[in-house]
């Protein structure tokens, strides 16, 4: 990933950790996280496969994955296709949203 675009990746995921976490219940904010899935970026922006960190992280954060993909900011970045390919390729099922 490009220097530039990493940056830019980052201040949008930063700018939407802020506004999920004003939006969640305190219970599921504390649990769900987005920030820890940068491991993934990778696998996000290409078709490359996700390293074990992503994985590791896919499988803590799957129960936060439906609000993820309802957020319009974040959705930019991640389609729901890109979210079951890569949780697929970690042997990681995802919920129905």
């Amino acid at each position: 990933m490009k220097p530039l675009t990493m940056v830019f990746f980052l201040v949008a995921v930063s700018t939407t950790m802020i506004v999920l976490i004003g939006e969640m219940p305190g219970a599921m904010a504390a649990n769900c996280n987005y920030m820890e899935l940068v491991p993934c970026a990778d696998a996000l922006t290409s078709s490359n496969k996700p390293s074990g960190a992503c994985c590791s992280k896919i499988r803590e954060q799957r129960s936060c994955v439906c609000g993820y993909l309802r957020n319009p900011t974040l959705r930019q970045f991640v389609s729901p296709a890109t979210a079951k390919r890569i949780a697929s390729q970690c042997g990681v099922t995802l919920p129905q949203c």
